[in-house]
């Protein structure tokens, strides 16, 4: 083969990969845009579980009775702005991520046998798809958490989420917005690798078998159906929280907490443990598990109908 004609070869594969990577990126968001129009108020219910002083509330239903009655429906999606905005980013960072890790994972492994790639080479690539997201997952959620605890037992009340911003600033700068980044990665990282390969697992055990070509080779497998990818998505999303709760439970405490209560990620799981005991890590579980299916089945139904569609446009 010429130069010419490698270098050819060279472009076109490159040109595709950047199409691929472009089309988890946005199909990442488009499904993180599903999720937190879906779980939202599951969410509220479980930050609010988790911070709350003991006693006050008597379990997930007191929790939606009292929102509802200080604040009406519209109380269950307070704080809804940061992660409908940071959505798309954080979504679509991570589904970008889970791309470049599978690469990273094929580049590590330069001598395999198979291109496919096996259950925990697919954990290894969704863990390294938290390394990015978290960067603004971080922020993000100091911010939501603070918007959801509003008004709950003495915690500041904000106007909005560029208020929230503005006065962390004043408080201690970016480090103060940028509190409880190592918390969400410790809650993400090992949540992501669960999650992506629980996801890859079952689509693979639901895809129908591909038809077999007159030739005696087989066609491509057809794509799943919506009650599959729902299936699949909202069980990814069950064992993501399943393994989550406890650093997402110490995540909430530390990003909702007045400066100084805790001098980090290990200060705040030994204060807590020592106070109400280990079973306090698994506050607001019933939430999270309730909300884990419904909303990361949106997300993959998100993910796949906006793949299909720009499958179809370019």
């Amino acid at each position: 083969m010429s130069d010419s004609s490698s270098d050819l070869e060279a472009t076109k594969l490159q040109s595709k990969q950047t199409v691929n990577q472009t089309k988890s990126f946005l199909s990442g968001g488009a499904g993180g845009i599903a999720c937190v129009l879906v779980g939202h108020p599951f969410d509220l219910t479980k930050t609010r579980m988790q911070t709350a002083a003991p006693g006050a509330y008597t379990g997930a239903i007191d929790v939606v009775r009292k929102t509802i009655a200080a604040d009406g429906i519209k109380g269950m999606y307070r704080g809804i702005t940061p992660p409908l905005v940071g959505v798309t980013p954080i979504f679509a960072i991570s589904f970008w991520g889970y791309d470049v890790g599978k690469r990273i994972v094929y580049a590590a492994t330069p001598s395999r046998k198979s291109q496919t790639l096996s259950i925990g080479e697919l954990a290894i690539a969704g863990g390294l798809s938290a390394v990015p997201a978290t960067l603004v997952a971080g922020p993000a959620e100091r911010v939501k958490v603070l918007l959801q605890v509003a008004g709950q037992s003495g915690q500041a009340a904000y106007s909005g989420p560029i208020d929230v911003v503005r006065k962390l600033y004043a408080e201690g700068g970016m480090r103060s917005i940028f509190r409880g980044t190592f918390a969400t990665l410790a809650r993400d990282g090992p949540g992501s690798a669960v999650y992506f390969a629980t996801y890859e697992t079952l689509k693979r055990s639901l895809s129908p078998a591909p038809a077999l070509l007159p030739n005696g080779e087989k066609a491509a497998a057809p794509p799943l159906s919506l009650p599959a990818v729902m299936l699949a998505g909202g069980s990814a999303g069950v064992a993501m929280w399943a393994i989550a709760i406890p650093p997402d439970t110490i995540k909430s405490r530390l990003q909702s907490a007045p400066q100084g209560t805790y001098s980090g990620f290990m200060d705040c799981a030994r204060k807590l443990i020592a106070a109400d005991g280990v079973t306090a890590l698994w506050k607001g579980f019933g939430p999270a598990m309730a909300r884990a299916f419904p909303a990361n089945a949106a997300t993959f139904v998100g993910v796949e109908l906006s793949l299909k569609l720009m499958d179809g446009l370019w």
